[in-house]
């Protein structure tokens, strides 16, 4: 968490520490006083922290420029010429990083626009504040007896994605209601598994399906073994925001300039991303463990930008189907003021 100046709780300690020794024995001698220092050196202001937490995937590319090139720490610098130290978190899920927001431990997050709602839904204390990327997804299987999403309503066959109330879970229930089956209709069937183990089980055989997305999707689909039930590609544009950035509001409101650091690093590294893939590539490889040539057509299938799209009807299409509890009617209700989009 941001670091607390600690002077008065060091001082209050040390008052408390000499009341007591005074407290001895009413005969005893009162003990001279230790001479003052001639001169007393104000400690240093200590410099503040900052907690980012972000899951996996190709969608995240441009936290990894962050992270590299220092493109937060440089912001604030440039912006203040203070220093600020900036921890990132890499987690499983949005819910985790939702829990961390709230308990204080993360001052801002990267996550699926789906969880992101909610958190604002239930008064977790952020908003949006950045679009980051848009990805493609895609429900993959390997049993020869789904070929259409209409297979797996009322069956006990398991799809594996990031967790219920996830942007993938919120995927699948647009395109069970745009089916004509009921968005929650297969909520039983889901079992909860990061991006890669997700992989991992679906080639092994281990659980018969995942929804997922970039890399893991494309991945996926160059296995021989596996098939594509069409309905979530079709019903799930890719350009509409998949991944977005929340900020405390506590950081905005009490640290402005390190939040406009924030924005604007990030700002920077979808840039840098847009004027070069290639070089881009040839930095988050070494992350992903792919080849610079699948990296780079990894990162060229999906799209980064800090306008948001969609959101608003995404919110909207949760609370009419009872994914979260409170209806939205401004985008304004779930961003920031400098954020753009709908």
């Amino acid at each position: 968490m941001m670091k607390k100046n600690r002077i008065l709780a060091a001082l209050l300690t040390a008052a408390l520490v000499l009341s007591l020794a005074a407290c001895g024995s009413a005969s005893a001698p009162a003990a001279a006083p230790a001479p003052a220092p001639a001169t007393a050196e104000a400690p240093a202001e200590q410099a503040l922290s900052l907690h980012v937490a972000y899951q996996y995937g190709l969608a995240y590319a441009p936290l990894i420029l962050c992270q590299e090139n220092g493109l937060i720490e440089k912001a604030y610098r440039e912006a203040t010429g203070k220093e600020v130290e900036v921890f990132w978190d890499q987690m499983g899920s949005g819910a985790d990083i939702n829990v961390g927001i709230a308990s204080g431990n993360l001052d801002a997050g990267f996550l699926g626009i789906a969880p992101a709602i909610t958190g604002i839904s239930k008064k977790v204390g952020y908003k949006i504040f950045t679009n980051l990327s848009r990805q493609e997804h895609g429900l993959m299987t390997n049993d020869p007896e789904l070929q259409s999403l209409g297979d797996l309503v009322g069956s006990d066959k398991q799809i594996a994605l990031v967790n219920l109330g996830s942007i993938q879970h919120i995927i699948l229930g647009l395109t069970l209601q745009a089916n004509g089956y009921d968005a929650h209709a297969l909520d039983a069937n889901i079992v909860g598994m990061k991006h890669p183990d997700g992989k991992t089980a679906l080639e092994s055989g281990s659980i018969p399906c995942h929804l997922t997305s970039n890399p893991y999707i494309y991945k996926e689909r160059d296995n021989e073994t596996l098939h594509e039930l069409s309905e979530v590609k079709a019903c799930w544009p890719a350009d509409n925001s998949f991944i977005v950035g929340v900020a405390s509001e506590a950081l905005v409101s009490e640290h402005p300039e390190l939040y406009g650091a924030l924005c604007q690093a990030i700002t920077e590294a979808i840039d840098s991303i847009n004027a070069d893939f290639e070089a881009t590539a040839k930095i988050t490889c070494e992350y992903d463990g792919n080849s610079v040539e699948d990296e780079l057509f990894y990162l060229q299938a999906g799209s980064y930008s800090a306008e948001t799209k969609g959101i608003l009807d995404l919110a909207r299409f949760m609370y009419e189907n009872e994914f979260v509890e409170e209806a939205f009617e401004s985008y304004q209700d779930l961003v920031f003021d400098n954020v753009k989009g709908n």
